[in-house]
């Protein structure tokens, strides 16, 4: 059985680039919360607060318009966003925040999840992810690949029977899910939900069976035992166990606002899981609040192995711009089709050497 190795430090391979996957998550888009008052008598009241007295200070606009230059000055091959892209869900949010998707790529080259904020409260498809449709889109046929019963009216989230959403890109998988949905105030959790669960588990194997690297995408981290349990992902433990049967390349995340690496049970061993800080943080100096940060995973198959050399690009105020603060690098097995085997386990190198962010 194999697990990932992982080493600090630049790698010495310089044979190519390879695939670059940039992700971030949790920009929260900085934008002018007035309204109607009738439309803060819900939960939006304690958001627009938190916001007026404590966010608006910490989610900055240059630092994302400074991501964006990053992004265009290296060429990724395709962005990852996995949620909070809003604040309190307000529709005209919804509408503000896709001019900044575009600033980060087309539709075909950026793909988007949701998170928590972007359901803050329950709002219609039409007046709010209906405004991201084209990041939330999968390729053609894809549905065909995993289908499920659909969900019963009581349980509907906005959008929901559109997840998992599935694209192709090189030698990427994308794969998709939402776990956000409206909860009340004072909670940000999330959930999966069975169907999606099922969705994933076809759209894994398919992928397994074409040779690609398979890339899930979700906001809430499969497993953040350090959470309160109203911020957690109500059913990880189901999430997991489907990448422990059917198994994964990468899991992305975001939600907590730092930097987190976890592996996953897989059928050849483990499966890397990164999240990423706030991308559009400027913390006050004297906080120990990460800065703005986002990955760039650059992935490369050799024979009948995976290669993903992460660089972490932070935010460097000083200069107004983002700046490589870190490198890791892993290499995995590639999983042909067949039946699965047994999980590995070990501690990994990575937690012990520390990683950055923590």
């Amino acid at each position: 059985m194999t697990t990932a190795t992982v080493d600090e430090g630049p790698s010495s391979d310089d044979g190519g680039r390879g695939f670059v996957l940039a992700h971030l998550s949790d920009p929260h888009v900085p934008h002018r919360l007035l309204t109607w008052p009738t439309a803060l008598l819900n939960k939006r009241i304690f958001g627009f607060l938190t916001w007026q007295f404590r966010r608006v200070r910490l989610h900055r606009r240059e630092v994302l318009d400074a991501l964006s230059r990053d992004l265009a000055g290296i060429g990724a091959d395709h962005v990852a966003v996995t949620g909070d892209v809003v604040n309190i869900a307000l529709p005209k949010e919804f509408r503000a925040a896709a001019g900044w998707l575009h600033t980060l790529g087309t539709p075909d080259r950026v793909t988007l999840v949701p998170g928590n904020h972007d359901a803050y409260v329950a709002v219609s498809w039409q007046r709010s992810w209906r405004a991201w449709q084209e990041f939330m889109t999968s390729d053609p046929g894809a549905d065909a690949v995993a289908t499920a019963p659909a969900l019963p009216q009581r349980a509907r989230r906005p959008g929901l029977d559109r997840f998992p959403i599935y694209r192709q890109r090189g030698p990427l998988a994308l794969i998709g899910l939402s776990t956000a949905l409206p909860t009340v105030p004072g909670r940000s959790s999330g959930c999966i939900g069975p169907v999606q669960l099922e969705r994933l588990a076809a759209h894994l194997r398919e992928a397994a069976t074409a040779g690609l690297f398979r890339v899930v995408l979700l906001h809430h981290p499969p497993r953040a035992p350090q959470l309160a349990r109203y911020k957690q992902l109500s059913d990880g433990e189901s999430f997991r166990s489907v990448i422990a049967e059917a198994g994964a390349e990468l899991v992305l995340h975001g939600h907590e606002h730092r930097f987190r690496y976890e592996e996953l049970a897989g059928p050849l061993g483990k499966v890397p899981s990164f999240g990423v800080p706030s991308a559009s943080m400027l913390p006050p100096g004297d906080t120990p609040i990460p800065a703005g940060a986002y990955h760039l995973h650059h992935i490369r198959r050799c024979a009948d192995k995976w290669s993903i050399e992460t660089h972490i690009r932070t935010y460097e105020p000083a200069q107004g711009r983002f700046g490589e603060s870190d490198r890791r690098s892993l290499t995995l097995p590639v999983q042909a089709a067949g039946p699965p085997m047994g999980p590995a386990g070990r501690a990994s190198p990575f937690l012990e050497a520390g990683a950055a962010g923590r």
